[in-house]
């Protein structure tokens, strides 16, 4: 992609990603999965259908970084956190319970499901440290800092047009502490791994910091190179 696409655009993009089969994208209706993580019981709400199609379910990809930070004991206590193409919310909502001061984003038509989460499973002493808005990549990324501690994506890596937008996004978001943590299946028909082994690593550097076989999905540490 030579230049950023609007919103509705990359929307339009997203139904060739997975199957119609999938049963996602019919009629509307709501589900609620619940999910144990670092000692925390999570309600999450999935509002399947044409409206937010991808948006809607919790991808393994997601539940697989959650469990990454249970098992390294990861505590985001005091450090401001940032997730990308939230869906449900799942991660970021995690990495509040684990002290962060976090900022969910998606496009905006995913931002009501994130907020639903976020009331069903936030405290109030969590809910004042936590915000939910529209971050659209290539677009609007310059209106949020470039201090993060930590950058959280799961299952963000998918839709080939979007990645030099995602690229653009991350290295303004990406400070010189920032960490950032992907969590990706890695879908061959989708070239996500020329993504991760090859745009990537240009302008960050990047390793593998967990793989699961089974489910194909690796998770990645990234951070900013010294030279950019």
């Amino acid at each position: 992609m030579a230049a950023p696409r609007v919103a509705s655009d990359v929307e339009a993009g997203l139904e060739s990603v997975f199957p119609q089969e999938l049963g996602l994208f019919a009629d509307v209706f709501p589900t609620e999965t619940r999910y144990q993580f670092c000692g925390h019981e999570l309600s999450i709400a999935q509002h399947h259908g044409s409206h937010l199609g991808v948006a809607a379910p919790v991808w393994e990809a997601a539940l697989a970084l959650c469990d990454y930070f249970e098992k390294q004991k990861l505590n985001f206590w005091g450090q401001k956190v940032l997730e990308l193409g939230a869906g449900t919310g799942i991660v970021g909502i995690l990495a509040a319970l684990l002290g962060g001061d976090v900022t969910i984003t998606d496009l905006p038509m995913a931002l009501k499901q994130i907020e639903e989460n976020v009331c069903r499973n936030l405290p109030v002493e969590c809910l004042t440290r936590t915000k939910v808005c529209a971050l659209s990549w290539g677009l609007d990324h310059m209106e949020f800092p470039s201090n993060y501690d930590f950058i959280l994506g799961a299952d963000i890596v998918y839709l080939k047009d979007t990645y030099p937008s995602l690229i653009g996004t991350l290295q303004h978001l990406c400070g010189p502490l920032s960490t950032i943590y992907l969590s990706s299946k890695m879908r061959q028909e989708h070239s996500t791994a020329l993504f991760f082994e090859t745009l990537l690593p240009t302008h960050f550097t990047s390793k593998l910091a967990f793989r699961d076989e089974n489910e194909n999905i690796n998770i990645y540490k990234v951070t900013r190179k010294n030279n950019t």
